[in-house]
């Protein structure tokens, strides 16, 4: 008869694989991200001895650990802004007060599963909120941004279904004095934690090595009467002097400099290179556009395509690289938003009549000049 092993630890296996890959790619500016994966394999190692042995001290480290993954799954996401000075200590509060209360688990039986629910239950909230602004993945590839969002919301939303998963565990103490809460905790954490960790891997790699100097300031009185407005008045959804001469250094830079060739181009470099907060530029182009940062630079990357593709016989790979993107689904997503077509049907319809004039004038200098002549 085979040996049968408990899934917690084949869970742990596969995501000590995982955690063995981010090691070997050293990217020292998300350390997070492997404490978070040991994290997860020290509680699925926990989470199947309890499920074999059920030794009182697996029972004391058990929820701790757990205690520990929405606090350090929110400084992974941290790390992915320009400002990211974040105090730390604050978050390990509750995961400190969760290793008091499991000390006095047999004299007392203190509701830890609801305060591992509330605290799932926040963070994954959090999470959720932030994932749907631009302006929080400023070190991230400006290609992999959606990625790196949908990575978050993932996280969010997971760490959300855990909490429910503690709210179950807490009603089955109460009603069944615990006897089902071992196969629950199992079978919850060995479908949610391997997609968890790899959504914190994905994070992890959208951001480019040497991306952490801050940006410079752009203008100090125009920066601190911005400032100086409460939000509220900030985020008003009109065109201001301020946004047009943004976006004028914006697309004299894109155009001069073609940092839109850059695959590792972020929001926070593009902020190094103009000197304007990160966060000003968002806003314009939000407001001027009604787009993301994303979006723009890729339709920079996307003019000067058509015009490789109408003007040379460059395999559409090779124009895909040359203009910025890094993989082909994106470019090809991206150039189907922008034309309608994709890049093999676009080439073949401009060889038998021209779409338009690919002079130095208009690729890509006409995509912020066509929009304030249509204001004007």
């Amino acid at each position: 008869m085979m040996p049968s092993i408990p899934l917690p630890f084949v869970v742990a296996l596969l995501l000590g694989i995982l955690l063995i890959r981010v090691l070997v790619e050293n990217r020292a500016l998300f350390k997070p991200v492997p404490l978070f994966i040991g994290a997860c394999i020290l509680l699925m190692i926990t989470v199947g001895l309890r499920w074999t042995v059920d030794l009182p001290w697996i029972r004391f480290i058990q929820p701790v650990i757990a205690a520990l993954l929405p606090p350090v799954a929110w400084l992974c996401f941290s790390k992915l802004r320009q400002s990211s000075s974040v105090r730390v200590w604050p978050h390990f509060l509750v995961p400190a007060a969760v290793l008091a209360l499991s000390a006095f688990w047999y004299r007392w039986h203190p509701p830890i599963d609801l305060i591992l629910a509330i605290l799932y239950f926040s963070y994954g909230a959090a999470l959720l909120r932030v994932s749907t602004g631009y302006d929080y993945f400023e070190r991230v590839r400006l290609t992999d941004t959606e990625g790196a969002r949908k990575a978050v919301s993932t996280i969010g939303g997971l760490l959300l279904f855990s909490g429910a998963i503690d709210l179950i565990i807490a009603g089955d103490f109460d009603f069944y004095g615990g006897s089902h809460a071992a196969l629950i905790v199992a079978v919850a954490n060995a479908l949610t934690l391997p997609v968890v960790a790899y959504a914190i891997a994905v994070i992890g790699r959208s951001v480019p090595d040497n991306d952490n100097r801050e940006a410079e300031p752009y203008s100090k009185t125009k920066s601190k009467s911005q400032d100086a407005h409460s939000p509220s008045e900030i985020e008003i959804p009109s065109v201001t002097e301020q946004d047009r001469e943004i976006m004028d250094m914006v697309d004299v830079t894109m155009r001069s400099r073609k940092l839109y060739r850059d695959p590792d181009l972020t929001l926070s470099r593009l902020s190094r290179r103009l000197g304007i907060p990160s966060r000003h530029i968002s806003m314009a182009i939000n407001r001027t556009h009604g787009r993301n940062v994303s979006q723009i630079v890729n339709e920079y990357r996307i003019l000067e395509a058509k015009c490789l593709l109408k003007e040379t016989d460059l395999p559409i790979t090779a124009v895909m690289f040359e203009c910025g993107f890094q993989t082909k689904s994106n470019f090809n997503r991206e150039f189907i938003r922008v034309n309608g077509v994709t890049p093999s049907d676009y080439r073949r319809l401009s060889a038998s009549h021209t779409e338009i004039d690919c002079s130095s004038k208009a690729c890509p200098e006409g995509l912020w000049r066509e929009s304030r002549s249509q204001e004007t």
